[in-house]
């Protein structure tokens, strides 16, 4: 069952979560930390929405292996995630952020690539035989 759900789905909604409930500036700073330059790295709130895609966005990678019905259904449940994503970015002022922007980029990352990979994967199944 939720092999079925894309994971960007979870970042969505944390987004939402975020700015529309709890509403931290996305511009807190987290931590920060000297660097050997003398120069101080800043962790920001946006930065972590950021790491935590690029992880998801690994993970649906890996899961777009598989050629089973789940991870159709999977595929097609990360465009219905793309495309809120960018009617989000488009109509709601709170989204209208590079923090959203490269959200909606991840999505449609994941789009691109679940599609590429498993008609990938399912054209080498289908080479097998002679």
């Amino acid at each position: 069952m939720f092999a079925i759900i894309p994971l960007l789905l979870l970042l969505l909604i944390a987004y939402n979560v975020v700015v529309f409930i709890t509403g931290p500036d996305l511009a807190t700073q987290l931590f920060s930390l000297d660097m050997v330059s003398g120069a101080v790295w800043t962790f920001t709130v946006s930065d972590l929405f950021l790491v935590v895609g690029l992880v998801l966005l690994f993970i649906e990678i890996v899961r777009a292996t598989g050629t089973s019905q789940s991870s159709i259904v999977n595929h097609g449940l990360s465009m219905l995630v793309f495309v809120l994503c960018l009617v989000e970015f488009i109509i709601v002022p709170e989204a209208a952020t590079s923090t959203f922007f490269f959200i909606t980029a991840l999505a449609l990352l994941d789009v691109v690539a679940g599609f590429s990979v498993t008609i990938t994967t399912a054209r080498r199944d289908f080479a097998v035989g002679e």
